[in-house]
């Protein structure tokens, strides 16, 4: 139990330091300066995605779709710049007003469906994919103005990636909401005890709506960095974020039952994932080993959440015995 206790704490810190250490060694120019801000800007648009996925899990639920909703809305606002000629700053604002209604559309409808969030956007994810190949017969939008592209490769000073400085701000508004309003108590009384937080006058379908609206948010945010990056807007974007996110998020202890974890967990289950993938392309080393490690790294985290959780119940049993 103590054991757990202090892997719930910094078991993720201590994971990412031994990451560190290890391809420190085994992959060269691992630790050169171009290299982490290389990490750094590769894993910010996930990190930004996993950070509104956070609210989303911290309140009880799941989201399947961002990897979906962030290729439909980079198609759209691409189409906006280049078929209809959308100055880029409003097509930036529509594209993260897409992204709010979609995600608030999905807590919607997980509200007057009264279905699982999880089912809901898997459909979701489905759905919006079809979309995304539909409109553009599975084809690129590209040819947008060079000022928007400066959004995703330029850098502030010279030096910091402008994706990175973007991240800094989402984590830090992340943290905030979470840990400093009320707002952020009701996601986790939400996701700890729902009926609890019902009886106790929490509307909880509103706040479900708003925990998917902000998921969406974050979605648009890094769709932006994504498109504008990659200088193109592809049906295909994002095709493993559901995956990632989800992988990041649970693997930074935030509970995949929900009402426990916090946002810096979350983000160095990123890193994580972020590191991994680099030193590995460094070392040579096939992409799809990837894919196997961090299927490995999933279920080893829920399984541990599943025991804490299972500790915990015991522990509350045995003191009700008493």
């Amino acid at each position: 139990m103590k054991a757990l206790k202090i892997y719930k704490k910094y078991g993720m810190y201590i994971l990412l330091v031994i990451e560190v250490l290890v391809f420190a060694v085994a992959a060269p120019n691992f630790l050169s300066v171009n290299n982490l801000f290389n990490v750094l800007r590769q894993v910010s648009m996930l990190g930004i995605a996993s950070c509104g996925l956070t609210f989303v899990i911290l309140s009880g639920g799941m989201d399947l779709s961002i990897g979906s909703q962030i290729a439909l809305i980079g198609l759209l606002g691409g189409l906006l710049m280049t078929s209809l000629g959308v100055p880029v700053w409003l097509a930036v604002i529509l594209m993260l007003l897409m992204g709010t209604f979609t995600g608030a559309v999905i807590g919607f409808l997980s509200v007057k469906l009264k279905i699982m969030p999880m089912i809901v956007t898997l459909a979701a994810m489905t759905s919006l994919n079809g979309v995304a190949q539909i409109i553009t017969n599975g084809y690129p939008v590209y040819g947008f103005d060079d000022s928007f592209a400066r959004i995703g490769q330029g850098y502030i000073a010279g030096v910091i990636p402008i994706p990175v400085v973007v991240f800094l701000i989402v984590i830090f508004t992340a943290w905030f909401i979470l840990q400093k309003t009320y707002f952020g108590r009701y996601v986790y009384a939400m996701g700890s005890n729902m009926e609890a937080a019902r009886l106790a006058g929490l509307n909880i379908d509103r706040m479900r709506v708003a925990v998917f609206a902000i998921c969406g948010f974050f979605a648009s945010v890094a769709c932006v960095l994504m498109t504008s990056r990659a200088n193109s807007a592809q049906p295909t974007a994002a095709e493993n974020y559901a995956f990632d996110t989800m992988t990041a998020v649970v693997l930074g202890g935030v509970s995949i039952m929900g009402g426990r974890g916090k946002v810096g967990g979350a983000v160095a289950g990123v890193i994580f994932i972020g590191i991994l993938d680099n030193a590995l392309v460094l070392m040579g080393i096939n992409e799809y080993y990837k894919e196997v490690f961090k299927g490995i790294i999933l279920l080893i985290a829920v399984a541990l959440d599943a025991i804490q959780v299972k500790a915990k119940k015991n522990v509350i049993a045995a003191d009700a015995a008493k």
